[in-house]
């Protein structure tokens, strides 16, 4: 965002943005889609919000891979690199007669390094939202390892998750929810969440990445790469309102910006708006003043110590932590016990 821009536009607004008179009920589009009746949800509140899960559709998914190739966005090759120094490691600890259930699976960028260090397994189940993305992805994926057996789930991992019985030859699921994504939730949610996969992974257990607290400068250009991939990211979800719904979002009105809150241990990414407006989804319009923002995400950074107390407490037993030297990133395996 322009620096002129920053100086005039607060982010907090001092008063509750208004409404102007919903159109007719024949016109609303948005009636039964779960993206539609959120996305309302969340503009209805004083302070304008969206639940990231909705960045990843086919497009937000992609431009999500491109974030990850940019210089400044260093968790991806920082966490594979992880991945390839300790994949045996990981493994062994993982367990070979393990189903592997990735969550939020995306392009299986990392299953692919994580399963090079394993010698046989009965199956692999990536759960994503985006059901074309991760069928391509798990088409490319089974190209790659044809003797694995391969169940690509599209489904919300953030509800309740209807997993299939183990594959024959598994003793237990291993889940593995890398990219520090935990970091997208808000507290309560990250609690919640793990103890759902607790349940779920009982006997076995999961490997997840941590995004760990660090110089704010590394975590603000982790955010606002120079070539603008991450603000098209953002972005995303306005035009992919416009093309799900029927919105009218002037993607262009709306800046980029993130920044990294210390005393909360986060980054957040808002869209601000750059003049009055009026938007209208479905039946409803949300007015914006200058300078008001929709809150898109926040990412929560961790220290070891202070996550194996959160998982503890969700059920899970702190195992083995694989981190590059540095310090700037973690693998934490997290046993769920029988």
């Amino acid at each position: 965002m322009k620096d002129s821009l920053l100086q005039s536009l607060p982010l907090a607004q001092d008063s509750a943005p208004g409404f102007s008179k919903p159109l007719p009920p024949a016109s609303n589009p948005v009636a039964h889609s779960a993206f539609g009746h959120d996305l309302c949800q969340g503009l209805r509140l004083p302070e304008k919000t969206i639940e990231p899960k909705y960045f990843y559709d086919a497009a937000g998914s992609a431009l999500f891979d491109q974030i990850c190739e940019t210089s400044e966005y260093y968790p991806t090759r920082t966490e594979l690199d992880i991945l390839r120094r300790h994949a045996a490691d990981i493994a062994q600890v993982m367990g070979e007669e393990s189903d592997i259930i990735e969550f939020g699976a995306g392009s299986l960028l990392k299953i692919c390094t994580l399963l090079e260090g394993f010698t046989q397994l009965p199956r692999y189940v990536p759960v994503d939202i985006s059901g074309v993305h991760l069928e391509n992805a798990a088409a490319r994926l089974q190209q790659r390892f044809p003797a694995l057996e391969i169940l690509p789930l599209v489904a919300d991992y953030t509800q309740t998750l209807q997993l299939p019985p183990l594959a024959q030859g598994a003793r237990q699921r291993a889940g593995f929810f890398p990219g520090s994504t935990l970091g997208n939730f808000h507290p309560a949610e990250a609690l919640a969440f793990l103890k759902k996969a607790a349940r779920l992974l009982r006997g076995g257990g999961l490997l997840i990445g941590l995004d760990l607290v660090k110089s704010p400068q590394v975590l603000h250009a982790a955010y606002n790469d120079a070539a603008g991939v991450t603000a098209a990211f953002n972005r995303n979800v306005l035009s992919r309102a416009n093309r799900e719904l029927g919105a009218d979002f002037n993607v262009q009105d709306f800046e980029h910006y993130a920044f990294y809150h210390p005393l909360m241990q986060r980054i957040e990414m808002h869209l601000v708006s750059t003049c009055r407006q009026t938007v209208a989804i479905g039946s409803e319009s949300f007015d914006f003043e200058t300078g008001e923002s929709i809150h898109t995400e926040s990412s929560y950074k961790f220290t070891i110590p202070a996550f194996q107390r959160v998982a503890q407490t969700a059920g899970f037993e702190p195992g083995p932590v694989w981190t590059d030297p540095d310090k700037l990133f973690c693998l934490q395996w997290l046993f769920s016990p029988a």
